[in-house]
């Protein structure tokens, strides 16, 4: 059996991944690796949610390093850039290469993502920038198709699963949330 290490942006979008994974006959493990997340406690719900999908489809989920400086590193110049832009991109390869290289580490045969569930991203983007990053170690798998997205929310309503309502970067939180602060976005910070 082919294993293959799934980046998990939320659990909401891992059931939906983990699923069709199974189904299609691969040994799933999942990688929570969200420097982009803001705030802490963002993170954190969303984290809770793995618990869920660990026993679900009894898998194991390796965190990664929560270091959203390094995701304002990456970012940094880009607030104004419009959802699916350039700022998107950078987040998903800073989080591509990641897994790739926990991927490698640990000697799974492929790593995939759950960021092709959202209706929100275009797979095609995705799979560009994935490709980029593991060439052929990368699985690409479109987990919108064949209901990945229906599966998604199913779960979610039946585990009553926290459901967030941005994608998770402060930029994106912004536009629902005009008192929020930015830390390290000053260009002259050394924090």
């Amino acid at each position: 059996m082919k294993k293959v290490l799934l980046h998990i942006c939320c659990g909401v979008c891992a059931a939906g991944a983990a699923h069709r994974l199974h189904e299609e006959g691969f040994g799933v493990a999942g990688f929570y690796f969200n420097p982009n997340i803001h705030p802490r406690d963002e993170y954190e719900k969303r984290k809770e949610n793995l618990k869920h999908i660990r026993a679900a489809f009894d898998i194991e989920v390796i965190e990664g390093e929560y270091a959203p400086r390094k995701w304002f590193d990456v970012c940094r110049g880009f607030a104004d850039e419009p959802e699916r832009g350039t700022r998107c991109q950078l987040c998903y390869r800073l989080r591509l290469q990641e897994t790739y290289r926990v991927s490698k580490e640990k000697k799974f045969d492929y790593f995939t993502t759950t960021l092709t569930i959202s209706p929100h991203k275009e797979s095609s983007v995705v799979f560009e920038i994935a490709k980029s990053v593991g060439g052929e170690a990368f699985l690409p798998v479109d987990f919108k198709k064949k209901d990945g997205f229906k599966i998604a929310n199913q779960f979610a309503k039946e585990h009553d699963l926290y459901r967030q309502d941005y994608c998770g970067c402060v930029y994106s939180l912004l536009k629902r949330r005009s008192h929020i602060v930015i830390p390290w976005n000053s260009q002259n910070s050394r924090d």
